[in-house]
């Protein structure tokens, strides 16, 4: 036991003692400031639009024309495609086929009505007239009944007459109404018909006109999924269309720094010619390759240098830490850790191994929490290699 504690402290004396000298030029030396500092969260991404519609094909199809191309802008009613499919084609004029035929029933049904009404109405002229002669006849017949000159029976037989021929045509003018009614409910059922027909139509017209694929609303066309030629099922996908003024960020962060990162927190978008103002609105609760997407709000009002797809840098701004001491990040130093530097003497010719605790990263930045002063130099420079053996350099 003491062999081993007596082999352990000239180890250590041996170590305090060594040294080892290093070229000055060789050394990245920093020194500890104090002051207010913003922790940034570092990101890539992309601009995209916060409005998008994708455009599937109506019903299967071939693509027979491509008239615009990824990055074209576009207004609602732009053709984008063109596809073809001749059974649309067949069933719109087989359509209208029909259409034309129920017309044309229509218009016999109604020439066929007003030819019944024409002969009802001469059967019932034919029955007035009768009726008028029958009248006449029993006012003739009742004066001459008076004098005995036409017998009784004759007069009976002639008042028989007229009563029939009154009922004749009071039937006859129920039935021209009845027949009206049922004139008019015949005619109702074929315009019913063609209005179903006529809807038929327009949804075969409109299966045939989508064939005309357009973007629906003023944008940019961000995807073109078809290509000249090819066979589409209904439902496949033909094109992505997204606005141009409506635009967020898309940023991916690194994990281990995405739990600082808050909704409402403000956010720098360089677009390599503009810096933009933005608000983290929404934050992915997926890990993807390490990294968190951050969905950033941007203001209405962009640089022209902003546009869909745009690979962008962003710094996200998630805290601010008032009169604290920081030093530019050392290597491989990460937040909220112990690291042991070497720390320069005044002389500034000898650096001494120091340990110190570090806080929150900020960009190039790290919170000192203790184990350095202020104005108090550093070497940053990874010296790992001899960290383990040399407590002291001499710097040349």
């Amino acid at each position: 036991m003491i062999s081993l504690l007596f082999v352990i402290l000239v180890f250590w004396a041996m170590r305090i003692g060594s040294s080892v000298s290093v070229e000055r030029a060789s050394l990245l030396i920093e020194s500890v400031q104090k002051g207010d500092l913003e922790v940034i969260i570092d990101g890539y991404g992309t601009l995209t639009s916060d409005k998008q519609q994708l455009i599937t094909s109506f019903s299967s199809a071939t693509v027979k024309e491509i008239v615009l191309k990824p990055g074209a802008s576009v207004t609602a009613n732009s053709v984008i495609v063109r596809l073809e499919n001749p059974e649309l084609q067949q069933q719109v004029e087989n359509a209208e086929q029909e259409l034309t035929q129920i017309k044309a029933n229509l218009r016999q049904l109604k020439l066929n009505n007003q030819r019944e009404t024409l002969n009802e109405y001469a059967q019932l002229a034919q029955i007035k007239a009768s009726h008028e002669t029958a009248v006449l006849k029993r006012t003739a017949e009742e004066q001459l009944a008076a004098k005995g000159i036409v017998s009784d029976l004759t007069f009976q037989q002639t008042l028989l007459d007229e009563r029939q021929l009154r009922q004749r045509i009071e039937i006859l003018e129920q039935r021209n109404d009845q027949l009206s009614l049922v004139h008019n409910e015949s005619v109702n059922i074929q315009l019913e018909r063609i209005k179903q027909q006529e809807g038929r139509l327009a949804i075969a017209q409109s299966r045939l006109e989508k064939l005309t694929v357009r973007a629906g609303f003023d944008g940019v066309l961000q995807r073109l999924s078809v290509e000249l030629g090819q066979s589409l099922a209904a439902g496949s996908e033909v094109a992505l269309i997204g606005s141009v003024t409506d635009l967020i960020a898309l940023i991916r962060v690194p994990q281990s720094q995405a739990q600082q990162v808050v909704v409402g927190q403000k956010v720098i978008i360089d677009t390599r010619r503009d810096k933009i103002e933005g608000l983290v609105s929404r934050i992915d609760p997926i890990v993807d390759n390490n990294t968190v997407e951050i969905e950033v709000s941007l203001p209405e009002n962009l640089p022209a240098s902003a546009r869909p797809q745009l690979t962008v840098d962003g710094k996200i701004i998630a805290d601010t830490l008032l009169n604290v001491n920081y030093i530019r990040r050392p290597a491989g130093v990460k937040s909220n850790t112990r690291f042991e530097m070497y720390k320069l003497i005044p002389t500034g010719d000898t650096a001494v191994l120091t340990e110190v605790v570090f806080g929150s990263q900020a960009g190039q930045f790290m919170e000192v929490k203790s184990g350095a002063n202020q104005a108090e130099q550093f070497i940053i420079t990874d010296l790992s290699n001899l960290q383990s053996t040399n407590l002291t350099l001499t710097i040349n």
